[in-house]
């Protein structure tokens, strides 16, 4: 499993390009060339993974569609099996998409009857407004559950690190309602249960691959997965040293071309 976001590319701020990082082309088509499954997962809700594939294919990334899962992908796989029908959604509308395709009716914060939901789902929302905010909160109010595709304050891009909205929005929504937050992308189990489905393996054979000691890796190590820490993101080789056991992968890779060696496959 990668990373997205500083560890096989950067994005820009904009969201409309990727700076490709070293290695991520050759080690993807390699793995593919030899047919080893992978998947690529992303905390961005932006764009679900129909539109967002085909960007990446765009700049020599050779990620199909399905092989790219992001939290809203994780929400449609979790949502219907705790029973969740109809979910009011703060987001874009590539936020809610995979909830769609799922057969989950979706709401917005100025439907009629946005309060009367399953749950909230709260997604990349940069035109979020305190109405927004306060029908969650309603809706939590009376009974719904609180669904978070995000709790990460930022992450690398192209531009330095870029504030992660749902983080912030949830804040916000938790400040005033007190409700537990259901975590759909990384680094919830829900999520990494997911890689393991995808990949038809157990989750202790999943290798996680990225760039973040908050995220990527100690989702591996609740998992019981293998973490591998690269060093084009969040982090240079010399502060994973400095990261508590928890936070610490089991081997730093100095670029993405390691990888295959230190898995033994090459």
């Amino acid at each position: 499993m990668f990373d997205l976001d500083g560890t096989l590319v950067l994005t820009d701020r904009s969201f409309s390009g990727y700076q490709v990082l070293p290695g991520a082309v050759e080690i993807l088509s390699e793995l593919k060339a030899r047919s080893i499954p992978f998947v690529v997962v992303t905390n961005g809700t932006h764009y679900p993974a129909s539109e967002q594939a085909p960007k990446l294919r765009a700049v020599g990334l050779p990620i199909c569609d399905d092989a790219l899962l992001n939290p809203s992908s994780v929400a449609a796989d979790l949502m219907p099996r705790r029973g969740v029908e109809r979910v009011l959604v703060l987001g874009t509308p590539g936020v809610g998409q995979p909830l769609v395709q799922a057969g989950i009716q979706t709401v917005f914060p100025n439907d009629e009857g946005s309060d009367q939901v399953d749950a909230v789902y709260i997604g990349w929302h940069p035109g979020c407004r305190m109405k927004d905010i306060e029908a969650a909160a309603k809706a939590i109010w009376n009974g719904a559950e609180l669904y978070v595709a995000s709790d990460v304050p930022f992450f690398a891009t192209a531009g330095g690190k870029t504030m992660g909205y749902s983080y912030a929005i949830s804040a916000a929504v938790r400040r005033v309602t007190r409700a537990p937050m259901i975590l759909t992308g990384k680094p919830s189990l829900h999520a990494l249960r997911l890689v393991a489905k995808r990949l038809g393996i157990p989750m202790s054979k999943v290798g996680v691959v990225g760039d973040d000691p908050l995220v990527e890796i100690i989702m591996a190590r609740r998992g019981g997965a293998v973490g591998f820490g690269v060093t084009t993101g969040m982090l240079k080789a010399g502060d994973w040293a400095k990261q508590p056991p928890g936070r610490r992968p089991d081997r730093v890779l100095r670029s993405l071309g390691e990888l295959l060696a230190v898995t033994g496959i090459r």
